[in-house]
């Protein structure tokens, strides 16, 4: 059941992918998360110590957390189990509980679970865990690329420590390209080749912190210079050295797809940046996280719909032509499809961005919903109450309501709300932007309304 030792029965060396032959097996090899691993850091510590705890670890893919369950398995006196959620369900679970039993009664020894894409799992299949994780029994090593608060069920996520690993930074995947293009054993190093500085910078530039990604993109780039991929590991280029071009990269690499998940955790944080950019009125931020998105596939009418709501919660009346303004892109949008229809979006973005922002009518709506759940359905008081029929007349509807057009400015002080709310303010303007006239008029009509 171990992962990292069944290559070693199963295929050669060289039909390996470069990504895995690559693996560390040790901490000093491990680039990266200092954080976690570095001197006197967590994990390094447990691993060198012997002394593993029940954790989660939270990553984006490539960052190490699979590596890292291989080095605790090297060094470990434990059991050390692995199992692939995508593969299992309870009653391997349960298997692997007898087993861990048995290790405890036989040999006592501890078991070390390492549960890959431990997101994948229901509910049921993750409570099948939390009794042997509480009890000891088991010490659990989960890999998720997935927020935990969303994919793993509280009572497990609060029996193990979290760990979060970063994406790898680009000086470490640099340095970890080039020690594959020479490591002879492991590595490239017997196909005797070159890379151009700028080709090595595609390739990571593209890699997106993540280091699998870096060398499979490196270990392509390298088959498509060297003719074949398994001339690679054949000592075939000793007399001639092979180079590496950024087009031979471009080719290989050609389009990676940008970290995104339209349904995931990166769609949640994009579509928060975007929003938060334009808040902060920073429109160079707004059409980045823009761009990020409808170039990594998302639907265009996503951020345009988001956006017309900006325009009320986070604009509003501080300049009243942004509804319009996000409105029209939209509209712009549906007409003129891809491309053409991008820049309506980036215009909108821009505009709201550099607009004075008030929430004033965000704050008011949050007002009066709460007052409605408050008091319930106060009656119209009579005055303002429509009255078509003789009927309604003759019982007060409608009785002494003072039309507005009848007056001087088009304002008498009257009341229009239930009497249990009366003069209850909700509408706060700000003094940006157009609301700074709205504050100026309104404050004037309620010393007006308020006059004796």
């Amino acid at each position: 059941m171990d992962i990292f030792k069944y290559h070693a029965e199963k295929a050669s060396e060289a039909s390996r992918p470069l990504s895995d032959r690559m693996r560390p097996q040790n901490l000093d090899e491990f680039s990266g998360q200092a954080h976690i691993v570095g001197k006197g850091a967590l994990i390094r510590n447990a691993i060198e110590n012997d002394k593993i705890f029940s954790m989660i670890l939270w990553g984006p893919p490539g960052c190490g957390k699979t590596t890292l369950a291989g080095i605790v398995a090297a060094e470990t006196k434990s059991c050390f189990l692995h199992f692939s959620a995508v593969l299992s369900g309870v009653k391997q679970i349960r298997a692997v509980i007898e087993e861990a039993k048995q290790q405890q009664q036989l040999h006592r020894k501890r078991t070390i679970l390492f549960v890959d894409e431990i997101h994948r799992f229901n509910k049921a299949q993750q409570d099948a865990f939390l009794q042997h994780v509480e009890s000891g029994l088991i010490t659990l090593i989960g890999a998720t690329t997935e927020n935990p608060s969303f994919e793993v069920i509280p009572a497990l996520l609060s029996r193990c420590r979290l760990i979060v690993l970063e994406p790898i930074p680009s000086d470490n995947i640099k340095s970890l390209l080039t020690a594959a293009l020479k490591d002879k054993k492991k590595g490239l190093g017997k196909a005797n080749l070159r890379i151009t500085d700028e080709a090595l910078d595609h390739i990571v530039s593209r890699a997106d912190g993540d280091v699998r990604r870096a060398l499979n993109s490196l270990e392509i780039s390298a088959s498509l210079s060297a003719g074949m991929p398994e001339n690679l590991q054949k000592n075939l280029y000793k007399d001639k050295t092979i180079q590496i071009t950024l087009q031979t990269v471009e080719n290989a690499v050609q389009k990676i797809a940008l970290s995104y998940d339209k349904t995931g955790e990166e769609h949640y944080n994009i579509i928060s940046a975007f929003h938060k950019s334009l808040r902060g009125s920073d429109p160079d931020g707004a059409v980045y996280w823009l761009g990020r998105m409808l170039q990594a596939g998302e639907d265009p009418l996503y951020p345009a719909r988001r956006m017309v709501r900006f325009a009320s919660e986070d604009v509003g009346n501080a300049d009243p032509n942004a509804l319009g303004v996000a409105l029209s892109a939209m509209e712009a949008f549906r007409f003129l499809g891809r491309p053409e229809g991008d820049l309506a979006l980036f215009q909108a973005a821009v505009y709201l961005a550099a607009a004075p922002k008030s929430n004033s009518i965000y704050a008011t709506h949050g007002m009066v919903k709460d007052i409605i759940d408050k008091t319930g359905a106060l009656p119209v008081p009579l005055h303002i109450r429509n009255a078509p029929t003789k009927l309604m007349r003759n019982i007060g509807y409608g009785k002494n309501y003072k039309y507005a057009h009848d007056y001087q400015g088009a304002f008498i002080a009257q009341e229009y709300l239930p009497e249990k709310l009366r003069d209850t303010i909700f509408y706060a303007p700000t003094e940006r932007g157009y609301e700074k006239a709205i504050k100026a008029r309104l404050e004037n009509l309620r010393k007006i309304k308020n006059r004796p």
